[in-house]
């Protein structure tokens, strides 16, 4: 009886009703967007197998060694700060991270010297303060590491653990790399020790040459941290070579849940861990215990009112702009579906446009959405649906019984571990 009132009562909390996206929307979270990455090429000094932009995939644009041009990332600046100083914009003095992104970003150092430069002298936006982050895989690492450290880039370098486990990440010439990768990384670890532990952290790729252990195991032996560890990209694959990338992919769940020190990755991974991550969402979704404003505290929510599935509103978490200066809301998505584009005389971004396009996309779904027991804390894009263009099938589409299953499964985490509760509710801070 008391798991039935538990769970009435979870169910049961704020009435959900589906709404349209505007324009307006869109506007609002670009005059208050806090992240913009740059493509600053699409060329690399690496052949990596499973590459996002190698010969699994297809949705992708073609790979040309292109460098992304200065003037149109300038323009883009300009285009944004009008919006920053807006009326539109509530969020005073937020914090916006400029992103570099490739290919290898450090094959285009010009740009991003460049770049750099403008926002910290030139863009005039008073109320916005920047920090620079890129994503690198530290082979041109010891060239650039005196103007990262002196830049306080967040450095995010991408290695899948020891030499073996990294086995795919090869040069043009298909030669290993993982020895000077490594050794560009002692060198900063090295010269710069305080930025290192502060500013440097990693991404692995889980495949089926490594597994969560290893990868954790390596990088927590090494460097004393604990890297983020994803799983290859499983949308926009060639059909031909759906085979081939099945044999690499591993699930990340998976290969946890297969350690042998299980409990401890997970706990040490804690908001990087799957299992915390979703009893995350459970807590702020579904507790009643979580408050994002004055208002949801002292009046009972009524109702709520959302779009249909996960996907994110665009640009409220990012802006993705490719070599090619297509815009899209983040790197993840296939560039066949931009938003806008940076143009020689100026940015084409039509919001009505981009409304009435995602607004179709979610007429085809929002009739599983309604039926669906998890669609208040839904995680579901729907460019990652297939035959999103003709007709489209939720994947995560969650019945009453499933749902029961998802709450117990729930309560009995937390249940195991339940110093984690208070962890979870103080640190950790969702958006």
């Amino acid at each position: 009886m008391k798991d039935n009132n538990l769970y009435n009562c979870i169910n049961l909390q704020g009435n959900i009703e589906f709404v349209d996206l505007s324009a307006n929307d869109i506007r609002y979270q670009l005059s208050n967007l806090r992240h913009l990455t740059f493509e600053v090429t699409d060329a690399c000094n690496l052949k990596c197998k499973y590459c996002g932009y190698g010969e699994f995939y297809s949705d992708y644009d073609k790979r040309e060694n292109k460098m992304l041009s200065m003037e149109k990332a300038i323009r883009l600046l300009e285009y944004l700060a009008e919006l920053w100083n807006s009326n539109m914009n509530i969020s005073k003095d937020r914090h916006v991270y400029i992103s570099f992104y490739g290919g290898e970003p450090l094959l285009n150092m010009p740009f991003i010297a460049t770049i750099v430069d403008y926002v910290e002298n030139r863009l005039k936006c008073p109320h916005r303060h920047f920090s620079f982050s890129m994503t690198t895989n530290a082979i041109l690492l010891n060239r650039y590491a005196d103007f990262l450290t002196k830049h306080r880039f967040n450095l995010l370098i991408s290695l899948d653990g020891n030499d073996a486990n990294s086995a795919y990440r090869v040069d043009n010439n298909n030669k290993p790399a993982f020895d000077s990768i490594v050794s560009n990384i002692n060198l900063l670890r090295n010269k710069y020790p305080e930025y290192f532990e502060k500013y440097v952290n990693f991404n692995a790729v889980l495949h089926n040459k490594n597994s969560v252990e290893e990868i954790y195991r390596f990088f927590k032996d090494q460097y004393n941290k604990i890297p983020s560890i994803g799983e290859l990209n499983n949308t926009g694959i060639k059909p031909e070579q759906q085979k081939k990338f099945m044999a690499t992919y591993r699930n990340v769940g998976e290969s946890l849940h297969q350690s042998e020190h299980y409990d401890e990755i997970e706990r040490d991974m804690f908001i990087r861990s799957g299992s915390y991550q979703t009893v995350t969402t459970f807590l702020h979704q579904y507790s009643g215990f979580v408050f994002r404003n004055y208002n949801d505290l002292f009046f009972e929510q009524q109702g709520i009112k959302t779009l249909p599935t996960g996907t994110c509103i665009p640009f409220s978490k990012k802006m993705f702009v490719t070599v090619n200066g297509k815009i899209l809301p983040c790197e993840r998505i296939g560039h066949q579906h931009a938003l806008g584009e940076i143009t020689d005389t100026g940015i084409q971004l039509d919001f009505e446009k981009i409304a009435k396009k995602y607004n179709q996309y979610y007429s085809k779904i929002k009739e599983q959405c309604i039926y669906c027991f998890i669609k208040r804390s839904c995680i579901q894009c729907i460019f990652n649906l297939e035959d999103l263009e003709t007709s489209c099938r939720c994947r995560g589409f969650t019945n009453e019984q499933s749902f029961r299953n998802y709450v117990n499964s729930q309560l009995h985490f937390l249940s195991q571990h339940p110093e984690d509760y208070y962890r979870i509710m103080e640190e950790v801070i969702v958006e």
